[in-house]
C-alpha cells in the first residue's frame, strides 16, 4: 500500500550525536517531521521511522502488533549507534513509551530520553473488554488530530484496530514493569489538556523510573499532539538544550571523538 502524503519516514544524516525519534499509535511521521528536522537543521544525525502497520491503512495495522513496532525502533537505533558517538531517544505518546524502552533495554547505548505526553496505560471499562471485544468488533473510533493550534491535523488513523488496541494495552503493562531499569537523563514534558493521555501515566513513569536527572516541562497551550500544537517551539528547544547539555560539543563534526 502507498504511504499517507506526509507519513513518510525521514533521515537526516547530521553530525556524530544522533537523535531517534517515535512516533504515537495510529499515528506516523507528520507528527514528529517539524521536531526532526529542528533537530537536522543544528547538525544532528536524525532518524524518524515509520512503525510498521502505520501511514497507510487501518487495516495494515491490524495485522501487526506491539513487537513489530518495538522491532523497528530497535533496529534504527542500533544503526544509529553504528554511525554516531552519541545517541537519544524522543518520542510521542505510544513514542514515549518504545523511547523508554529501548532506554530500559540498550543502557549506556542511549544517553538521554527525552518524551512528549508518554503513555502507560490503556483507561477505562474498554480495557477490560479489549481480550474478548477484539474477536467481536474490528475496530473503533480513533484519537487523531487532538490539536489545539486551530489548522493543525495529524495524518493518522481515524480508526483503531482492536487486535492492535489488545497489543498496546499488553506493551505498557510490559513497559511498566521494565522502569525502574531506566536510568538515563529525562526530560519529560506534558500537557494538562491532553485528552488522549492522562495526567496519571506522566506521573507513573515519573514515579518509576530510576534516572536521577529528570526534567518535567508542562505544555500549558497544547492538546496531545503537542509537537505539532502551539507548544511545538519550546518542545524543539528544550529538547535541543537538553543535548546540548549532555553532550556539549553536540553541532561539531567530529568533535566527541576529539576530532
Amino acid at each position: 500500500m502507498p504511504v499517507l502524503p506526509g507519513a513518510e519516514p525521514y533521515r537526516h544524516e547530521g553530525g556524530d550525536v544522533g537523535v531517534l525519534l517515535c512516533h504515537g499509535f495510529t499515528g506516523s511521521p507528520q507528527s514528529l517531521r517539524p521536531w526532526a528536522e529542528y533537530l537536522a537543521a543544528r547538525d544532528l544525525t536524525v532518524s524518524l521511522p515509520l512503525l510498521p502497520g502505520h501511514g497507510t491503512r487501518w487495516e495494515d495495522m491490524a495485522v501487526t502488533g506491539w513487537q513489530d513496532w518495538y522491532a523497528e525502533v530497535d533496529r534504527a537505533l542500533r544503526e544509529l549507534g553504528e554511525r554516531c558517538e552519541r545517541v537519544f531517544v524522543f518520542g510521542l505518546s505510544l513514542g514515549g513509551t518504545l523511547a523508554l524502552r529501548l532506554a530500559a533495554k540498550h543502557g549506556h547505548a542511549v544517553d538521554g530520553v527525552a518524551v512528549v505526553n508518554p503513555a502507560n496505560k490503556v483507561h477505562g471499562l474498554s480495557a477490560y473488554a479489549l481480550p474478548v471485544a477484539r474477536h467481536l468488533v474490528r475496530t473503533t473510533k480513533g484519537l487523531r488530530s487532538d490539536i489545539a493550534l486551530e489548522g493543525s491535523e495529524e495524518v493518522g488513523y481515524d480508526r483503531v484496530p482492536l487486535h492492535s488496541a489488545h497489543s498496546l494495552r499488553n506493551f505498557f503493562r510490559l513497559v511498566d514493569g521494565e522502569l525502574p531499569q531506566v536510568t538515563q537523563p529525562l526530560l519529560l514534558m506534558r500537557s494538562p489538556r491532553d485528552h488522549v493521555v492522562p495526567p496519571a501515566d506522566a506521573a507513573r513513569i515519573l514515579g518509576r523510573v530510576s534516572s536521577t536527572d529528570i526534567r518535567e516541562v508542562i505544555l500549558e497551550q497544547s492538546y496531545h499532539v503537542a509537537t505539532l500544537d502551539h507548544d511545538a517551539e519550546r518542545i524543539f528547544q528544550e529538547s535541543h538544550a537538553f543535548i546540548g547539555r549532555l553532550a556539549p560539543n553536540v553541532g561539531k563534526k567530529g568533535s566527541t571523538t576529539g576530532g
